[in-house]
This record gives C-alpha cells, structure tokens and sequence, in this order.
C-alpha cells in the first residue's frame, strides 16, 4: 500500500514551526508518521561492526552489541548497513538482507529490540565500487567505469532496484518496523549522485534529475513493497565529505523535496561535524535549511560527532527531530540515561581494546575501531 505524499510547502512548514513552539525535549518521544514511535529522540546511529556470519546472517555478538545500547537507553536503534545483493557487500562479517535466510536471524533481533522497547531500524545498501571484489568474488559495479569498477548495466540497475524493494520486504516480515536506505558516504546510491563519479549520458546520469533517478526509484519501490505502518528513512551525505565526494548542498535540498513526494517518512543527515555550519554556506547549518524543505511530517536525524547534551540539544532547537549517536555511544553505553544525571561528562576515546570488550564490542569490532586516529589506547 503507497501512502499520498504530503507535499512540502508554506502550510506544511507553518504547521512544522507551530509545533515546535519552545524546545523540544530530549526526552520527549518521538512519534513517526507511519505510527512508529520511539520512546526518546536518541538513536544508536548505523556503524560498521564486522559482527555477522559470511552468509549474512545475524551473529550472536551483533545481536548483544545492539541490545546492550537498547539496554542502555537509545530509543532507536539503527543497524549496520546490510547488502541487499551479494555483489553489494563492502567487507567481511556484514549483515545481509539479500535472501529469506535472514529472515530468521532478523526476526530474532526485531523480537530481542521490541522486549528492550527500542524502535528498530535497518538499514540497507550496495555497496558499489566500494564493494569488496575479494569477499563477493565479482567486480565490483558503479555508475561509470573506472580502474577495476564495470559501468552498471540496465539490468544491474534493474536488478538492484528489485532487490532493494526486495529487502525491505523481508525485514517487514521479520517483524522490524521500518529501514533506511544508505544514500550516504559514498556507497552506491551516492555515487550515482555524484557529479564526479557519474559520468554516464543516459536517463541515470547527467544533470541532477538523472543522478537522483536511482535513489528516488529505489526509494519509490521499497515504498510500493510495504505497508503503511512500515518506516522509510533516507540517509544522505548533503555536501563533500570523506568518501561520499562530488555533492552539492544545493542539489542534495532538492533531492530532500523530491524523496519526500517519493514516499520518505524520514531523512537521516550524516553530517561528520553536526556543530559546524554547511561548506557552501558558511552563514548555514545544514539542519534547518533541510528543515525548510521538507513537509512538516517527514520527521529529521542528525549525525555528527555530537558527545553531550547541550550539543544533541542545539541540533533539537535548530529543526532536527532526534539524534543519532555513533562513537559516544561506543564509549558510553548508557549515554542515553547518563545524561540524566548531572554533572556527567561523557568518556571520548582513546580507550584500551579490553575496555571496549566490556563496553559490549565483540572482538572484530573491537580490533575494527583501531582504524579511527587515536581510538584505540595500546595497553602497557
């Protein structure tokens, strides 16, 4: 069943800024417009762990890490990426969602989250040129040809469309009340929207319309494959950043008005630095320029090395709807309930490998965050 879109415009914003008369609480919850409701506005943002089995299916420490962080409060807790097709997975240990073999293990999860009372949230992807030749065995496929990457064919794009609707068909069935779509850090759907990486002259490519036509197709289709009660969130890079690269602040707000009429229930902005102003505006913050598009229903994430109150508290007052928390909550377990208590003053990194095994990592994810500078303390 495919809702009507609430088309954005004057009248939705006004109703949007009538709402948010005074602050919004932290704590408040945070009620969706498909009926989804969380009983906070904190998230557990979607990171890497490499915790899952070589078939994708749902590994027992994957499982206790995102129930440690239910446990500790995130009212919505959103997994790691998980590939929608064999050819899309980008590492080792991934979560799948490619075939009804996943099933089992994702009901499990949606059961374990629902008795945490945490609102659970999958997220979805193809990894593109970022995939990894050496785990799916192919080449890996993007917009364009490049040194080692093929230039997607109408029947890949076909192919993983379907495959995307697919997915998001499976996790409703697992009993998980929604997804979002990886349109961020430079995976696939990125690259298609980038002005760089793209470089094809058919209908999937060219100005902003072409780039965005995959994103919206996909986003479209996963609509077309689940109810009404079912959440879509859409995660997008708005500007430059680390891999995601040929962006524009200006083509990525049009983009937001256009996944709103494609059925967006939620936008999802991974903003690296959600304290800073946007590069192409330095006068700008990213979340209330997204706010002033969108339709006042479509509710906002925001991601960003935010680490304390009064930082998820200033994206709150600025239009977002809640905060989605990545490496605090890697050192903070219970961030969420902390913050309650006075005078607490979140622990930033470095810490030791052993502490964050007590912390909930299992040993993958654990050695995995030696990739971030300065993360990881060598024990003496």
């Amino acid at each position: 069943m495919r809702r009507r879109p609430v088309a954005a415009g004057g009248a939705g914003r006004a109703r949007y800024a009538a709402a948010r008369v005074g602050d919004v609480d932290l704590f408040s919850p945070l009620r969706l417009r498909t009926g989804a409701s969380a009983s906070n506005r904190i998230a557990l943002a979607p990171m890497t762990n490499e915790q899952s089995h070589d078939d994708g299916t749902l590994g027992d420490e994957e499982l206790a890490w995102l129930c440690s962080r239910a446990e500790g409060g995130f009212g919505t807790i959103i997994t790691c990426a998980a590939h929608v097709t064999r050819d899309g997975q980008g590492w080792p240990g991934e979560l799948g969602v490619f075939d009804d073999m996943h099933v089992p293990g994702l009901t499990r999860l949606a059961g374990a989250l629902r008795e945490r009372g945490a609102l659970g949230l999958m997220q979805i992807f193809h990894g593109g040129v970022r995939a990894d030749a050496a785990v799916t065995g192919e080449l890996p496929w993007g917009p364009s040809a490049a040194p080692g990457v093929r230039a997607a064919t109408p029947a890949d794009l076909e192919r993983v469309i379907a495959a995307f609707a697919a997915a998001a068909a499976r996790v409703q069935r697992a009993g998980l009340p929604g997804v979002e779509i990886h349109g961020a850090h430079g995976y696939l759907l990125t690259q298609f929207l980038s002005r760089e990486q793209n470089q094809r002259d058919d209908e999937y490519g060219g100005d902003l319309p072409g780039r965005a036509r995959l994103l919206r197709e996909v986003t479209r289709a996963v609509r077309a494959a689940t109810d009404a009660r079912f959440t879509v969130v859409v995660r997008l890079s708005p500007e430059d950043f680390g891999n995601a690269r040929g962006l524009d602040l200006d083509e990525s707000l049009q983009l937001a008005r256009w996944l709103a009429d494609d059925g967006m229930d939620a936008l999802h902005l991974s903003l690296w630095r959600a304290g800073l102003p946007t590069r192409k505006r330095p006068d700008t913050f990213a979340v209330p320029a997204f706010r002033a598009v969108l339709p006042a229903d479509v509710a906002m994430f925001v991601a960003g090395a935010i680490w304390t109150r009064e930082e998820a508290e200033q994206q709150l007052a600025r239009g977002a709807d809640a905060v989605a928390i990545g490496r605090a909550a890697i050192v903070n377990p219970r961030w969420p309930l902390q913050l309650r208590e006075p005078g607490f003053v979140p622990r930033r990194p470095p810490v030791t490998l052993a502490e964050l095994r007590a912390m909930g990592l299992g040993p993958r994810f654990a050695q995995g965050m030696r990739r971030w500078k300065d993360f990881v303390r060598e024990e003496p």
